[in-house]
């Protein structure tokens, strides 16, 4: 019994630390890699922009990191994931809803590039999306998978012009697991 006992504390404990470290180990784990480049979108829906807006009404300054987690939360509101085929515009996300990660990735990039410029980051900063591979401990686990739909994943790469500094998002994982930030190698 006392066996059994220690057994579930330690599996609790770890998984308390998984759960909690979750964006820690991802990060160590798997590294998103680049190959090639999707359109980005302008806002031409009033609905769009409208969504935007309230999200940001009280917000007088926002650094890239705040665009980010803003765009972030705008994504996970207004999307919900579907494997089947879907609209990549989000100007026509906005109204379907579902999207896939392509779908995720354009709606935040489009949301991103929206908020960078209405804060005069757009200058020094702009958001990609990108088609890329994931590793999984340098692993391309995308060579495991026989379905068209695990060929390659959307990502959104988040660059400074100046400095060449690059942040990467995948928001249809942050909209899932809560995890903001991802790994990325040129």
């Amino acid at each position: 019994m006392k066996v059994i006992k220690r057994t579930i504390l330690i599996i609790l404990v770890l998984t308390i630390i998984g759960i909690l470290f979750r964006g820690w180990f991802y990060r160590h784990l798997v590294t998103y890699k680049s190959i090639g480049y999707r359109q980005n979108y302008l806002i031409k829906n009033d609905k769009l922009i409208d969504c935007i807006e309230i999200n940001v009404k009280d917000k007088t300054d926002l650094d890239v990191k705040e665009v980010i987690k803003v765009g972030l939360i705008i994504t996970s509101q207004q999307l919900s994931f579907t494997t089947t085929k879907t609209e990549q515009d989000p100007n026509k996300l906005i109204c379907s809803k579902a999207a896939n990660c392509v779908g995720y990735a354009s709606f935040f990039t489009t949301t991103c590039n929206y908020l960078l410029k209405k804060y005069n980051l757009n200058h020094n900063w702009t958001s990609k999306l990108q088609i890329g591979q994931l590793y999984f401990l340098g692993i391309n686990i995308h060579k495991y998978f026989n379905s068209p739909f695990f060929k390659d994943h959307d990502f959104v790469t988040i660059e400074n012009k100046t400095t060449g500094e690059i942040i990467a998002v995948d928001p249809t994982l942050s909209d899932y697991f809560y995890i903001d930030f991802v790994t990325f190698s040129k």
